[in-house]
């Protein structure tokens, strides 16, 4: 079992103990049950954020005179941000102890919020956008990172179920909490509700969190291996942001990819050569973790692709307010809270890789049964495929997450933290993108028969560009003075072809899905996991 090195005091003296031979910590201080509360706190303001402040981007827009595009960069640069520095931050928290880091993560994501709510400029709103992704990207591996150090083996995955169970509870509750604070208070208010939490989080880790570092944890770092990683994360998110506008077919997409690529390849090449690499490529020669690297961003795919049509079926297809829209989010994000602690329990019991393949099956049924949604379903069935989702997703954030972290050792659990998040964030991003791609090529092709056979008039290609933009988020393209009966036309060709094109979106996603339970077949129960607290107070 690999030896640990502890500071308890956060001033950076170490002394070497075994795990086993651990004395439990005095009061509070590095109780398990009560580090994984105080770092819940933290992560829910990040998962919070992700969901709560894209209700308040048209008041955004609007209060602050910005075009469409710079409120996309409200998102894609705490994205860009967050993406590009995960598993450099890991590594951060591996070298100077996550409890530091966690720390700083908090307190810069909440002062970054503060100053957005402050900011009367969309350029200042960008600006701390970046921020909170950097500060972000420090907070989320650092709190995997205690987690693995602080609970023993056999409590891992439970503590990890909840940690994904305070995700989902976030999630759902962001834009049914963005909806009211924005009609009720001002937008300013989604981002200084992170004030309070942030500081609570802040209070809670000074006091309760323990500093664990791994004897053998680096002690140099590898600046051409973050500058090379950094470089090529960042030219494959920036292709994925930017594959929409500029077309997949389009120079500067394949410009960027191709040096994406490069730069992976110099990585993977600089790698071997240094003493102490940002990732050592032996971490992949486990091929459970490899397995649970790809199940992540394969599942996200599926997922996060998936559901991004949904938000503009159920708003611009159904007619319903961002409120309502979340609301019937709910048995999807609710079975997610209630089934990640007990796919939690159920994978220290069995192990994960049948969770995992039965999981990601779920998430075929559902994504196929989401295909099959029609203009006129009513909300019982669509609840029924959101909650089935819900249900697979459950345990392939609980088992993937723990696949990932608990098959790499010790000293490296914070870079293994930041693979987990960065390929979550990256098949997100790719799921997007590609499923985007897939829903803008059915719409092009079936937008203007549709629209002949429905008898309105002929549209010219400049105008049919700009209804097929409208008609790829479920709008109708209806111009000002137009009659109703032809509006009520213009309605039904636009939301069938958006039908169209979010059931082909759907059975992509079912396939990825496909090839994600065979992915999980390969993985299994974390080697080092007993590497953690083995006698920590429980």
């Amino acid at each position: 079992m690999t030896s640990q090195t502890i500071d308890t005091t956060g001033s950076g003296d170490k002394t070497p103990t075994p795990p086993s031979d651990r004395t439990p910590a005095a009061g509070l201080r590095g109780h398990p049950w009560f580090t994984l509360i105080t770092v819940a706190v933290g992560v829910m303001m990040v998962a919070l954020d992700g969901t709560i402040v894209a209700i308040a981007n048209p008041a955004i827009q609007k209060d602050l005179n910005a075009s469409f595009a710079d409120v996309q960069w409200i998102t894609n640069g705490y994205f860009l941000a967050l993406a590009v520095c995960l598993i450099t931050a890991g590594k951060l928290g591996d070298r100077f102890g996550h409890r530091q880091t966690f720390l700083i993560g908090v307190l810069g994501f909440a002062a970054a919020s503060g100053a957005i709510g402050m900011s009367s400029s969309i350029a200042l709103v960008v600006t701390f956008r970046v921020l909170q992704g950097l500060f972000g990207a420090l907070l989320m591996p650092a709190a995997l990172g205690l987690l693995r150090a602080t609970f023993p083996a056999e409590k891992l995955n439970m503590a990890i179920g909840i940690w994904g169970m305070v995700i989902g509870a976030s999630t759902a509750g962001g834009p049914i909490l963005g909806g009211v604070l924005v009609e009720h208070v001002n937008w300013q208010s989604v981002f200084f509700i992170n004030v309070p939490v942030g500081i609570l989080a802040v209070v809670l880790g000074v006091w309760i969190l323990l500093d664990h570092r791994a004897e053998n944890a680096p002690r140099s770092f590898d600046v051409l291996g973050i500058a090379l990683l950094s470089a090529a994360m960042f030219c494959l998110v920036w292709a994925l942001i930017k594959a929409p506008d500029w077309t997949w077919g389009g120079g500067r997409t394949w410009t960027f990819l191709v040096a994406s690529v490069v730069g992976f390849a110099l990585f993977a090449f600089w790698e071997t050569k240094v003493k102490e690499p940002l990732i050592p490529l032996a971490l992949f020669r486990s091929v459970p973790l490899a397995a649970g690297v790809v199940l992540m961003v394969l599942m996200a795919i599926a997922f996060m692709g998936g559901l991004f049509f949904v938000t503009f079926y159920l708003q611009n297809v159904h007619g319903m307010s961002p409120i309502d829209a979340g609301l019937h989010l709910l048995p999807l994000t609710g079975m997610m809270i209630v089934g990640s602690p007990l796919a939690g329990a159920m994978i220290t019991k069995v192990g994960p890789r049948i969770p995992l393949a039965g999981g990601m099956a779920a998430v075929v049924i559902a994504m196929f049964g989401m295909s099959t949604l029609e203009t006129d379903t009513g909300s019982g069935l669509m609840s029924l495929w959101f909650a089935l989702l819900g249900v697979g997703l459950a345990p392939v954030m609980v088992g993937a997450t723990e696949v990932i972290v608990g098959n790499a050792p010790m000293e490296l659990s914070g870079v293994a933290g930041g693979l987990q998040q960065a390929a979550m964030q990256i098949g997100g991003s790719l799921g997007t993108a590609v499923l985007g791609a897939v829903m803008a090529s059915k719409v092009d092709s079936d937008l203007a028969g549709n629209w002949k056979d429905a008898g309105l008039p002929q549209l010219s290609p400049a105008q049919l560009d700009q209804a097929s933009e409208a008609v790829q988020v479920g709008v109708a393209p209806v111009a000002k003075g137009t009659p109703e009966a032809v509006v009520t036309k213009i309605a039904d060709v636009a939301h069938e072809t958006f039908i169209s094109g979010m059931s082909l979106a759907s059975l992509v996603a079912a396939g990825v899905a496909v090839v994600a339970v065979l992915v999980a077949l390969l993985t299994k129960r974390g080697e080092n996991a007993e590497a953690g607290a083995g006698a920590a107070h429980i």
